[in-house]
């Protein structure tokens, strides 16, 4: 199989070593609007670059035809890639966001829908050994009734300010994974949300009318109640995890000897002494096995397991949390478009 990557920054680059890795991946073809840097990075791992990002989708020029193509360029630019792979009739994985709102959402949606073609998002999470762990104790009926869950993503350090205009904000850039989680783990739909956010840290965020914490309390269909938090800088480490409360047991995700939390309990557990550093090394085992999906998928072997309207819903989430958060008042998730 030939597969060619758009995108040459960090999350491409850590790709690429995955991808070129897969014992059925023949060739990569790497291609970037920087076409130095894919070039550069061509040049480490031994792929091939394409001339131009349009190359991959063509064929043309030295890189020759691919059979499926990843997405890691700038979010701006996934909706126009990803309907570029659907014209090719190319199947495609794309990290999320789709786009950054939803009429671009739903216009990538419904190309790849009148192609006929695979579109995968990159929710690593579902790939995740204790996510999944914890999405068989909910549906084997371990918990019992399940009452309460808790979710949380905790950045160490901010990106560049440059970044967050473009991220969509803190709602559709981080905690969409744990929206998605909320959906995938329990089997449920959020009917509502209330969202509050805080942008008393740097200054950064106001200039970019975002926030560096937040805080959700969700409602789903059956009347389970979720919160959801995060927050742009948490000095200790990379803190993610997901508690499930029901009415027979009690389980976390996230809570092994690398998580950033200290107790002040003379009983308590030691601070871990490597604590995770960001989100690549957390997730590294759950990154490398999304890809080799999306492999099996394009080989016909597995069904998608992330499709772009699973992704959807956790945008619809994230957006009515944020309108929940600039209106201040409970959003219904009737109230967002898209379903």
């Amino acid at each position: 199989m030939r597969i060619g990557l758009i995108g040459t920054g960090r999350i491409g680059t850590f790709h690429s070593a995955a991808l070129q890795r897969h014992p059925e991946v023949e060739a990569l073809v790497v291609a970037d609007a920087d076409t130095g840097r894919a070039a550069g990075l061509a040049a480490r791992i031994g792929a091939a670059s394409a001339a131009s990002v349009d190359d991959v989708f063509t064929g043309l020029g030295r890189s020759g035809a691919v059979d499926a193509v990843v997405i890691t360029a700038a979010t701006s630019a996934h909706a126009e890639l990803i309907g570029k792979a659907a014209r090719a009739g190319l199947p495609v994985f794309c990290e999320k966001p789709i786009a950054l709102d939803l009429p671009g959402t739903l216009a990538a949606l419904q190309e790849v829908e009148s192609a006929g073609t695979v579109l995968q998002l990159g929710f690593q999470r579902r790939f995740d050994a204790g996510y999944e762990a914890a999405r068989e104790a909910v549906r084997s009926g371990r918990l019992g009734r399940l009452h309460t869950v808790r979710a949380m993503t905790s950045d160490p350090a901010p990106p560049p300010a440059a970044y967050l205009p473009l991220s969509g904000g803190l709602y559709r850039d981080c905690l969409v994974h744990d929206f998605d989680m909320l959906r995938w783990v329990t089997g449920r739909e959020v009917t509502e949300v209330y969202a509050t956010g805080s942008d008393a840290g740097p200054a950064m965020f106001r200039e970019a009318d975002d926030v560096d914490t937040a805080a959700a309390v969700l409602t789903l269909d059956d009347g389970t109640l979720a919160t959801a938090t995060a927050t742009r800088r948490n000095g200790a480490g990379y803190d993610v995890r997901m508690e499930l409360a029901g009415e027979n047991d009690q389980i976390a995700v996230g809570f092994d000897d690398r998580m950033p939390l200290s107790s002040v309990e003379p009983s308590g557990p030691p601070p871990p002494d490597k604590p995770w550093p960001g989100f690549l090394e957390r997730f590294t085992p759950a990154y490398e096995a999304e890809l080799a999906a999306f492999v099996d998928v394009v080989r016909g072997e597995r069904p998608n397991p992330c499709d772009g309207r699973e992704a959807l819903q956790a945008l619809r989430i994230a957006e009515a949390c944020e309108l929940s958060r600039r209106e201040r008042r409970l959003v219904r998730l009737e109230e967002i478009a898209g379903r």
